[in-house]
């Protein structure tokens, strides 16, 4: 296969509970336009991980199979530890290569590779169909933030 380079963008920041994308100051203009969606889709990466990735996970939901497919999980022991997050705007800052975000579930420091605006004509699956055992989980990202997800993974 043939070798790829990725170029992180910037890091996740948090400072005093309020978290934040800083960019390289060179990725400043590429905001330009950012400032009209409510969602930004963050590529990060989990560089947090200290296992080995692994092609099947053991009973990695509580209330799922006994084993899955890491392709069928959020686990971050993946082949390459890529992770994507859909996150609320805060605000957007050209001039500081910034972008501000009510939220988002990565560590503090960990790289950024991409950003990509959410747009519901791309991004919105209406109808969407998951296994039983998991049906029972928030239909939408808003629903989401009262819903009790520790007791939902076990890794």
């Amino acid at each position: 296969m043939k070798m790829m380079e990725v170029h992180p963008i910037g890091r996740i920041a948090c400072k005093d509970g309020e978290f934040s994308i800083a960019l390289s100051p060179e990725y400043g203009p590429a905001l330009r336009g950012m400032e009209g969606y409510s969602h930004v889709q963050v590529i990060w990466w989990f560089d947090r991980t200290e296992n080995q990735a692994s092609l099947v996970e053991e009973k990695p939901y509580a209330k799922g199979p006994e084993e899955l497919g890491v392709f069928a999980t959020r686990s971050p022991m993946r082949p390459n530890p890529i992770a994507i997050s859909s996150v609320d705007i805060a605000y957007v800052d050209e001039e500081t290569a910034t972008v501000g975000l009510y939220y988002i579930d990565a560590y503090p420091g960990s790289l950024v590779l991409d950003l990509k605006p959410y747009t519901p004509s791309i991004d919105r699956v209406e109808s969407p169909s998951v296994p039983e055992w998991c049906a029972h989980w928030p239909k939408s990202y808003e629903e989401s933030g009262d819903f009790d997800w520790e007791a939902e993974f076990n890794f």
